[in-house]
């Protein structure tokens, strides 16, 4: 375990019975979904049941980790200050995978500023806590 993971004093995701395979996956550096057995609708966040047909046959897919950029903010000024003050500035996206679902997460391995509509990213995974590892998505530059 790095020092790094050993300090991280942000909030984490709290695990529940839909949420613990994604979290599980993650940990892997894996990015899975959920895909209705009945319908095939895939859907994130998960959920015990699917919005489309009611089903509660589901099965967890692996992604392909590729997205666009749908949405961002560039948070400059953090809440709490405290928590991410020596973050700022950081981007707050959804973006939609391949798959066609959309997730919020985090925009990384570039400046705010170039950031922009519809660019190509893929998932990367940072492992904060031995518990925990994050989604995050970078450019996809090839």
């Amino acid at each position: 375990m790095s020092e790094a993971t050993m300090t991280y004093e942000k909030p984490l995701p709290v695990l529940d019975p839909e949420s613990t395979p994604f979290w599980e996956a993650c940990r892997e550096h894996k990015l899975k979904i959920v895909r209705c057995l009945d319908c095939g609708q895939v859907r994130f966040p998960p959920t015990s049941f699917c919005p489309h047909c009611n089903s509660a046959k589901l099965e967890w897919i692996e992604a392909s980790g590729k997205a666009t950029l749908f949405s961002w903010i560039v948070v400059r000024h953090p809440v709490p200050k405290d928590v991410y003050a020596l973050d700022v500035p950081y981007v707050v996206a959804l973006v939609t995978l391949e798959e066609g679902v959309r997730m919020p997460t985090n925009i990384v391995g570039c400046a705010p500023e170039d950031v922009t509509a519809y660019m190509p990213l893929k998932v990367l995974f940072r492992d904060v806590t031995p518990e925990i590892t994050l989604p995050v998505f970078a450019p996809d530059r090839g």
